[in-house]
């Protein structure tokens, strides 16, 4: 496998300002560094975390897929976060994957309802794995991360994507979680959360993480707001899946 360059990004979120939001990610993957292979944005990174599903949702190939499509050719490479999208009288929280040549995109399984995103968005039933660049990567959204059996690895991907609106006061959970989805399932894992606080009162800590496989972190910027940068190195995840293969000892099962 080559060597993923990722940049993942953290920042405040402007309130259901769509225009606003995309400027503004626009201008920091404007400054990146070094040229990238995959951005990853948060959850919702239009809006924020709003229930207002119905007025903030767009039309399939809307204005921000629009934008995701031009930014994935203009620096050749992926971008990636979710938005409300409306499609056949429903509102799904969809995680849209963008390479300079394709779309793909992964609607949200598990709505959390303690928000009552339940009542306003439609879940998806579709686990999704996207190739791109050598790497196979899961696409997941925010409260998928409590339940690992949606995401335990069947030797069918190399990285795997959190991307979360996460209050502060749970980041005790947000943390570990992250950690112990990349040891269990021996897979890269990259969360990114938002910073600030959103006009339902809620803070966000950030707290976006890179971690290996093996569970090291590689990138830890914590309520840094910027784009932060990180190499996944293939061969080390090869080889490190080789030394320690626990994935030939484990449970076959399926999800309904």
């Amino acid at each position: 496998m080559q060597d993923l360059n990722a940049t993942f990004i953290q920042c405040e979120l402007a309130w259901e300002q769509p225009a606003d939001n995309r400027r503004q990610f626009g201008d920091m993957i404007a400054a990146m560094a070094q040229p990238t292979d995959l951005v990853v944005l948060p959850e919702m990174f239009t809006t924020g975390f709003s229930m207002n599903a119905l007025a903030n949702a767009e039309e399939p190939a809307g204005p921000t897929e629009q934008w995701l499509r031009d930014t994935a050719r203009r620096y050749d490479c992926a971008v990636t976060g979710s938005i409300a999208v409306r499609e056949a009288g429903q509102v799904y929280n969809r995680m849209l994957f963008a390479t300079p040549t394709a779309m793909q995109y992964y609607d949200k399984r598990h709505l959390f309802r303690m928000a009552g995103e339940d009542r306003r968005y439609a879940a998806g039933n579709r686990r999704v794995v996207v190739p791109w660049r050598d790497w196979r990567i899961n696409l997941q959204v925010c409260y998928d991360l409590r339940f690992p059996v949606f995401s335990r690895n069947r030797e069918d991907y190399d990285l795997l994507l959190y991307i979360a609106n996460w209050p502060a006061s749970r980041r005790r959970h947000w943390r570990p979680l992250l950690v112990a989805r990349a040891i269990e399932n021996q897979a890269c894992v990259i969360g990114v959360n938002r910073i600030g606080s959103d006009a339902n009162g809620l803070d966000y800590s950030g707290d976006s993480m890179a971690i290996a496989a093996d569970g090291s972190v590689l990138a830890d910027p914590l309520n840094e707001s910027g784009a932060f940068q990180v190499c996944l190195e293939g061969a080390a995840l090869t080889r490190y899946r080789e030394s320690f293969p626990c994935h030939l000892d484990a449970d076959g099962f399926r999800i309904e």
